[in-house]
């Protein structure tokens, strides 16, 4: 990798790092299902162009726009609102083990007893996180990104299946059947929608555009770019920077608290995380990097 291309994915990586911090003080303001139905609202504007049907493979679509969309994001900012922005930047890390777990069941791949040692890892840090006295106060959290990073696994393995759907047309049709649902999950489950999105500060509002537009586009468009000229062995692993990206500006802008367990937690989970990873991208398989926020 030339050095313009490994500073260009290092960007890339500080800006999905930011997009939580960004995203953490927008969900000060905004309850997670408008925050999330407003965000794809603006995918929507940019991406419309490139809604396409794919003939013989829209039950794939819609089942890959759903994960990605209502369920793996509605659950992800529910536990973005609930947790620090450090410990969600560690445990979304989850998606890579779990979708490697539901290979094996779903699509009967054999993985090695390295990957396997890599899935223990990535748990039992896990683990030492949800064990320190400091997370106990956002557990449910916790329980709720989880359940979130399971939602993408689903998503990931059906991904892994489709065929000749283009990056920005599958995130123009996570957005159009995101947003709606959404909206509807935000009119049953939360309430005054209109004085919450009237009285929001420039800063409220810029946390939406920057996960709307910087993480999604620009991190999207970037790896894509990537990934045409470097296999995924080569860039795979180093989007394990986004998450140290996070905990750092959570502990210096966010005044986050980072524990010595949730330390030592963070660096055994991001370690089996890499050891998953880079055998993935050894084999040339997709990995949770294309799904990031």
């Amino acid at each position: 990798m030339t050095p313009q291309h490994l500073a260009f994915m290092v960007l890339i990586n500080l800006i999905w790092g930011f997009a939580l911090i960004a995203g953490k003080v927008s969900l000060g303001h905004f309850p997670p299902f408008l925050f999330a139905a407003l965000r794809f609202g603006l995918i929507i504007l940019v991406l419309f162009p490139f809604l396409k049907i794919h003939h013989g493979r829209m039950r794939d679509v819609i089942i890959i726009a759903l994960c990605a969309g209502p369920l793996g994001f509605g659950l992800f900012f529910i536990g973005l609102s609930l947790a620090d922005a450090s410990v969600v930047a560690i445990v979304t890390q989850l998606g890579v083990p779990i979708s490697t777990i539901l290979s094996v069941i779903f699509l009967k791949e054999l993985i090695t007893w390295r990957r396997w040692a890599g899935i223990a890892l990535s748990f039992g840090g896990i683990a030492i996180i949800s064990f320190d006295p400091a997370v106990f106060n956002y557990l449910t959290g916790v329980i709720v990104l989880f359940f979130s990073a399971l939602v993408g696994g689903v998503g990931t393995i059906f991904q892994r299946q489709i065929k000749n759907v283009g990056v920005f047309e599958m995130q123009a049709w996570v957005a159009v059947i995101a947003c709606p649902l959404l909206l509807a999950g935000s009119l049953v489950a939360e309430q005054d929608q209109l004085a919450t999105i009237t009285s929001a500060s420039l800063l409220e509002w810029s946390g939406i555009f920057y996960v709307a537009f910087a993480s999604s586009l620009v991190g999207h468009a970037g790896i894509y770019y990537l990934l045409q000229r470097y296999e995924v062995s080569q860039t795979a692993p180093l989007t394990l920077l986004a998450p140290l990206f996070t905990v750092t500006f959570a502990v210096l802008l966010l005044g986050e608290t980072l524990t010595l367990r949730m330390g030592i937690g963070a660096a055994v989970a991001l370690v089996g995380v890499f050891i998953v990873t880079l055998r993935q991208a050894k084999k040339g398989v997709p990995t949770a990097m294309e799904s990031k926020a």
